[in-house]
């Protein structure tokens, strides 16, 4: 899924906005396709990759990403989190700047599985795929802060796709 009419639903009152919506963090650039094989755009996450099953990080791929980029990170924020801000599920910031993949299970230890509250309805769970000008360096696995203030300004290229999950 490319980033467009999606962008207006992201802001709900309760998490805030997502990293993807924010244009003066991101700017309004190319778009990248964002997509798994394991569910569609605004489809249910399968539950084996949510807390209440094995708890594996789902496929993910894109493809439309610059020539030009030096690298891809790749953040998921829960955008219904009853928080401040968006509760971040994962951060996978050592990627190549070119189309590829993640296959289901490969980043498991830096994902947190998708584990909404019960009855509170379905979360939305965007999978952001930036394209930046940069290879931006951390010491250690950054968290959501660190992250934002590095890519400001470098993202020439971003996509999404959003999954759903809820618990009764």
């Amino acid at each position: 899924m490319t980033v467009g009419s999606d962008w207006a639903t992201m802001d709900n009152g309760r998490a805030g906005h997502v990293t993807i919506v924010d244009s003066e963090l991101t700017g309004v650039n190319a778009s990248i396709e964002v997509s798994s094989a394991a569910f569609g755009h605004n489809e249910p996450i399968p539950v084996q990759y949510t807390a209440d099953g094995e708890g594996l990080s789902p496929p993910l791929k894109w493809r439309g990403v610059p020539i030009n980029a030096e690298a891809v990170i790749v953040l998921v924020e829960d955008a219904d989190s009853p928080t401040l801000r968006p509760l971040v599920h994962a951060i996978i910031w050592d990627l190549p700047g070119s189309d590829a993949s993640l296959p289901e299970g490969a980043v498991s230890a830096l994902w947190l599985p998708p584990d909404p509250p019960p009855g509170k309805g379905a979360h939305r769970y965007i999978f952001q795929v930036f394209a930046l000008d940069i290879v931006p360096r951390f010491e250690s696995q950054p968290g959501r802060a660190e992250l934002l203030e590095k890519i400001r300004g470098h993202v020439i290229a971003k996509g999404l796709l959003i999954g759903t999950y809820q618990r009764g």
